[in-house]
């Protein structure tokens, strides 16, 4: 490649992603001029906002450890919600261990919280709640299960969430919701369909590193 076609496109990959420079670069191969290309498209990209699909309301609950549940204290957090029942045979395991990922991948960022409610609160009462958290090793500090009154369990799962009622029929989404430090409900993620799980944790990340 020619050295005036090469600063032309260094200077080109400087303007378009708005990161500076690009005075005085040196003649390269068109190995790293492609290298450099990929490194500049990385680093210098402006995530799209993510759209703000809905708010969670505060609510009170109780969690598997038998105590209320006040939702303040996801305030300033950014949180992934789920609704489960401990007797599922289908989906829920395979959503909970998928949650078991987000807590693990997510081990560094600690301010990241889950919180799975459960459709079936006539069963689920805290100890069968602790039970189930335990055998996915649920760390308590960061991922709640919760239950209480089923009409409080309805009005958030069909109101706030968008996703499922909670009337005895045991019937719930397989969706995740991710919701950011305000409540704001950010984004939904369809636990069977391909490459979510990349999607989601990249959403994540982009609201922690946002602060929003």
């Amino acid at each position: 490649m020619k050295p005036t076609i090469y600063k032309k496109l260094v200077a080109t990959l400087w303007r378009r992603w708005g990161c500076g420079g690009g005075a005085g670069v040196s003649p390269a191969p068109p190995a790293l001029v492609l290298s450099l290309a990929v490194v500049l498209l990385a680093g210098c990209v402006r995530p799209s906002p993510l759209p703000v699909l809905g708010q969670v309301p505060q609510f009170e609950l109780t969690s598997q450890t038998g105590q209320t549940f006040d939702s303040k204290v996801l305030d300033g957090h950014v949180w992934v919600a789920d609704f489960i029942y401990t007797t599922c045979d289908g989906p829920c395991p395979m959503m909970s261990a998928r949650m078991r990922q987000v807590q693990t991948q997510t081990a560094e960022t600690p301010d990241v919280r889950l919180v799975s409610f459960t459709v079936d609160p006539a069963h689920d009462t805290p100890p069968v709640l602790a039970a189930y958290a335990k055998n996915f090793k649920a760390e308590p500090e960061r991922w709640f299960f919760l239950t209480g009154e089923a009409a409080r369990l309805n009005d958030l799962g069909v109101n706030a969430f968008k996703l499922n009622s909670v009337d005895g029929s045991l019937t719930h989404s397989t969706r995740f919701v991710l919701v950011d430090r305000r409540r704001q409900i950010r984004g939904f993620y369809i636990s069977g369909e391909d490459g979510f799980m990349p999607r989601m944790m990249h959403d994540i990340r982009q609201l922690e590193r946002g602060k929003s």
